[in-house]
């Protein structure tokens, strides 16, 4: 059995914030809500035997149900079309608290935070297999699969140089990682969101009261499964290690939450450091694309979208640019540490308003592209009684 680490752990408050709305998929944290606390690390489990040709791993991740943190657990899952490869969701600090990216299916792997899930899911692209005439193909050095049931296989090495239990990106010891060019583009092709079998799987792990992290304590009973939804029976996978829990959405019993000192970051109270510079604004959030059930306003909304993207990225390098001649100047003049602080905080000032116009912007396309609702005829009128 082919052991590889996947790490967990995430446990928060929820504070009101106003972040990118993005269209209800699997996996997604509600929209107005950010989770305050950083997630925990992720687990180490096995991953069970690959069910069948042409399934596809998908890694597991804490979801959030609006009251508690909740493992979904990894499983094997049929493509929706072949040629497509899944994207993994990843959580990241947003300014003002964590917030989730859903995942995806597209034909070629884009950004996941840079986070490790392992078994082909090490930060970037994917090294699990590759799609050969209509079928796929397995990296045996990173999949547990039976050669007897499945022969599309091959052996490639892969040296996984990433050792870490970090499960977010960006804020306060946070993976630092940014979408390369290649990832951003990968994030502009069609996409198709979670399938039936993944939203379903979902819905039941939110229902097993075990996969919370307030009853798990980091080490969910059910760490993976051989299909979805299958979290009971001999093809589950239990977590051999435990991720660190941050802290808790109950709190130690008394309504306020629990902290571990080593992962506080002071004087924040515990919350990740607000984000002062351009340069280290989370990377653009991509909400699932647009499916209004019409093929040609469809592309034309996801061409509004991408417009949007491209501006906004302009908007950021503009002020990183501007703040790095800042901060260079004031090296040059040996300023005190009085002018120091003001620059500082004149650039956080700025980035933090030029991320909440993005969000603001963001969340008005979203909301300007929903579909709307089809308007009900009025009841007709029942007929008079003859007097």
């Amino acid at each position: 059995m082919i052991v590889r680490r996947i790490f967990l752990s995430m446990l928060a408050l929820v504070l009101p914030l106003s972040i990118p709305s993005m269209t209800p998929a699997h996996g997604q944290v509600a929209v107005g809500v950010a989770v305050a606390f950083p997630p925990p690390d992720l687990p180490v489990y096995e991953q069970p035997l690959c069910p069948g040709a042409d399934y596809l791993w998908v890694p597991g991740y804490w979801d959030w149900d609006g009251d508690d943190y909740f493992w979904v657990p990894a499983t094997w899952v049929l493509a929706p079309e072949p040629g497509f490869f899944w994207t993994p969701g990843y959580w990241a600090w947003g300014g003002n608290g964590f917030f989730f990216t859903a995942g995806y299916w597209g034909p070629v792997v884009g950004f996941y935070g840079g986070i490790n899930y392992g078994f082909g899911y090490f930060g970037h692209g994917y090294e699990g297999g590759r799609w050969e005439r209509g079928h796929f193909f397995y990296n045996r050095a990173v999949n547990n699969v039976n050669v007897t049931v499945v022969q599309n296989t091959y052996n490639t090495t892969i040296v996984n140089r990433t050792v870490t239990r970090v499960s977010y990106n960006g804020g306060s010891g946070g993976i630092n990682a940014r979408a390369t060019s290649e990832e951003e583009a990968a994030g502009r092709e069609r996409h198709i969101r979670a399938v039936e079998a993944q939203t379903r799987h979902v819905q039941e792990a939110k229902r097993d009261r075990e996969l919370r992290v307030s009853q798990n304590h980091g080490l969910p009973p059910v760490a993976a499964t051989a299909k979805p939804s299958e979290l009971h029976g001999s093809q589950i996978v239990s977590a051999r290690e435990a991720g660190a829990v941050h802290g808790t959405a109950h709190g130690n019993g008394n309504g306020s939450p629990t902290n571990h000192p080593e992962n506080r970051a002071e004087p924040n109270n515990g919350r990740p450091n607000p984000v002062i510079h351009a340069k280290d604004m989370p990377p653009g959030q991509r909400p699932a694309a647009p499916n209004t059930g019409d093929a040609k306003l469809d592309k034309r909304y996801q061409q509004e979208r991408d417009r949007m993207a491209e501006q906004q990225v302009k908007e950021r390098e503009k002020l990183q640019k501007r703040q790095e001649q800042e901060d260079q100047r004031v090296a040059k003049q040996h300023a005190d540490q009085a002018r120091q602080q003001e620059t500082e905080r004149k650039h956080q000032q700025e980035t933090q308003k030029l991320m909440e116009k993005h969000n603001h912007e963001q969340q008005h396309m979203q909301q300007r592209q929903e579909p709307k609702p089809q308007s009900r005829p009025a009841p007709s009128k029942p007929p008079e009684k003859p007097h």
